[in-house]
């Protein structure tokens, strides 16, 4: 079953979702894109999902894709956390019973943790690839720009040459209608700053079983990020695995079903 529509947050932002099932599904997976992309860009890792027997919720972050909320914009990163919420509520109100898990990618791994920190005992577990948990050095110039005076101001996405090793994905990211092509100083400093800060408090709270994965040649989170995560959690059912020469995405590297099944071992161990 595959159905897309626009879910409604407390402050009245609607959101865009699409829901694929597939018949019989033994698990349920609410998906969180990175910074300046789109649910959209992930139809392969959810027809894998699908076949796997996994249902998959997932939506544009606000102000990103076809979501609505100012492009590129946010002004308090707890948003893009009680967002995720949304849809974890309605994949658990839709879908009774059935294991849930949550996947993160990049700034999407952020969200992830901050909802691990934040809610606990709604999910099954938690898989990230290539998590944002730590500051990074190219947000290194941030901290020293008046954000107030000019939270508008917009920041370039300038990183596309280092997603991924594989040429025509960076060519179909930088051609995507729905890739931003500038985020703004706001939403920056709010999750890259604000937010990671916010996270090193609170991950002592954090209590999900996870599978932590992460390129070796990421040149824009470091897999520092993910070591980080792996060695502050304190629950023991926790997996960390680093791809050798794998850039940040992934899960759009030619090798992408060897980290696609990884996911789908570790899920089907715990479901």
């Amino acid at each position: 079953m595959y159905e897309e529509g626009m879910i409604k947050t407390p402050e009245g932002v609607e959101l865009f979702h699409i829901k694929d099932i597939p018949e019989n599904p033994k698990a349920m997976i609410v998906l969180v894109h990175g910074l300046a992309e789109h649910c959209g860009r992930y139809d392969y890792v959810v027809q894998k999902l699908n076949e796997f027997g996994y249902g998959v919720y997932r939506f544009d972050n606000r102000g990103h894709g076809r979501s609505n909320g100012k492009r590129g914009y946010l002004d308090d990163f707890q948003k893009f956390i009680d967002d995720a919420d949304l849809f974890v509520e309605r994949a658990k109100e839709e879908n009774p019973g059935l294991p849930l898990f949550m996947l993160g990618h990049s700034m999407g791994g952020f969200i992830t943790a901050g909802y691990g920190a934040k809610y606990p005992d709604k999910l099954k577990g938690q898989i990230f690839s290539g998590p944002v948990i730590i500051e990074l050095p190219i947000f290194d110039a941030l901290k020293e720009m008046d954000v107030e005076k000019e939270p508008e101001a917009p920041v370039p996405n300038s990183l596309s040459q280092l997603i991924c090793r594989d040429q025509q994905v960076v060519t179909d990211y930088e051609n995507d209608p729905l890739v931003l092509k500038e985020t703004t100083l706001k939403l920056l400093t709010t999750v890259f700053i604000d937010g990671v800060a916010w996270l090193a408090e609170n991950l002592k709270n954090y209590s999900y079983p996870c599978l932590i994965l992460h390129g070796g040649d990421d040149q824009i989170v470091d897999k520092a990020s993910s070591e980080y995560l792996y060695e502050n959690i304190s629950l023991e059912d926790k997996t960390l695995k680093i791809y050798e020469n794998f850039y940040h995405e992934i899960l759009n590297e030619a090798e992408k079903d060897r980290v696609l099944s990884d996911i789908q071992n570790w899920v089907d161990e715990r479901i």
